[in-house]
């Protein structure tokens, strides 16, 4: 039987995430091993979005997390971390919703991203008593402030404001993808370079957060900063054939039923534009295990339509197992993943972070 197969599939309504836990905890396992020092790994937490998976992180001793919303934050707390980072720059109501986080979890080492003086003051307007790390623009070029002489005056702009205490840079560099490691490890050491320089021109003792999963192998090697990949805990089609460096495994599908048989050569699938993040072109969407050689030809909100080739033999009912080429937005589709355990339906995890709002 293959590591997917799931032996109680009638069980089961499709379509549906399923997690496979022991696979997760191996990729948890790999991600400390190429760290070496389990301090130095914050994971974000922005692809499971889930408690249950969290405490996966916190029994390996994983203590420091990054969260792109209020409500992945707020599921980081209830789930019992102590260090977590907003990586996102907290405007207007969501300054006060985070303010307000940070008052119900004393416990937690808050923390979260700047890059203008008008978003930190803003903070301190909405009396915040938080970490602050300055978002370094190294290339990604969607936030975050460039390395240099205006990045130093804001640094010193935000040591001067009431509550707020800055104790790092950030720089995600997630527009480095080169699939050869030697050429992504020269563009990744070009970019965190313009890091270091920043560093020595603050000249404060400043922790570093850099990269993300694409830059995991080479950040993982460098002294005393922390990585914070994202992707590895469950994986994805994308990230498996873009960087076979990295030795993580699929901890994580969608399931899906043939629903209707279209022709001699065509199958309707229950596997829609809501239930497979759609972002990619039409055959970069989903990858089926156990039929590989089926293609895509089109797709709508509840159905998805692939060739399998006149003589086929498959029926209505028939299975399949699909690894998503983005795992990320995929399991935002998803209010829950059900485990499998030994082949077995065994539970389900709740993906509460998939909500904008928790409680605050």
């Amino acid at each position: 039987m293959e590591w997917y197969t799931i032996s109680d599939i009638g069980r089961l309504d499709t379509p549906a995430l399923v997690v496979y836990p022991e696979r997760v905890k191996e990729n948890i396992r790999q991600a400390i091993a190429m760290v070496g020092d389990v301090a130095r790994l914050r994971p974000h937490v922005k692809t499971h979005k889930s408690a249950e998976t969290t405490k996966l992180m916190l029994s390996a001793g994983i203590s420091r997390f990054k969260c792109a919303t209020i409500a992945e934050a707020e599921m980081l707390a209830m789930a019992g971390a102590v260090d977590v980072l907003l990586a996102y720059q907290p405007i207007g109501p969501k300054a006060a919703r985070f303010a307000a986080l940070v008052r119900r979890y004393p416990g937690v080492r808050w923390s979260c991203l700047v890059d203008n003086a008008a978003a930190a003051r803003g903070l301190a307007d909405a009396g915040l008593e938080v970490d602050v790390w300055l978002d370094l623009n190294v290339g990604m070029d969607r936030t975050g402030i460039t390395p240099g002489p205006e990045a130093v005056a804001l640094f010193k702009e935000v040591l001067g404001l009431p509550g707020l205490r800055p104790v790092g840079l950030h720089a995600y560099d997630g527009h480095i993808r080169a699939a050869d490691l030697a050429e992504r490890r020269k563009l990744c050491d070009e970019a965190y370079a313009k890091v270091v320089a920043l560093r020595d021109a603050i000249g404060a003792e400043l922790a570093i957060i850099a990269g993300g999963s694409p830059t995991f192998p080479v950040h993982a090697q460098r002294v005393g900063i922390e990585c914070s990949p994202g992707t590895f805990v469950y994986w994805d089609k994308g990230y498996g054939d873009g960087f076979p460096d990295q030795p993580f495994i699929p901890a994580a599908l969608v399931v899906t039923r043939v629903i209707s048989l279209r022709g001699d050569s065509r199958l309707c699938l229950d596997l829609g534009h809501k239930s497979i993040a759609p972002e990619n072109e039409l055959g970069r969407r989903v990858h089926f295990l156990n039929a590989p050689q089926l293609r895509a030809v089109g797709q709508s909100e509840e159905h998805l339509v692939v060739e399998a080739g006149v003589g086929h033999g498959y029926r209505i009912g028939d299975i399949f197992y699909g690894i998503p080429y983005h795992i990320c937005p995929t399991v935002a589709l998803y209010e829950r993943a059900f485990t499998i355990d030994r082949g077995k339906l065994s539970g389900e995890i709740r993906n509460i972070a998939r909500d904008r709002m928790l409680s605050v």
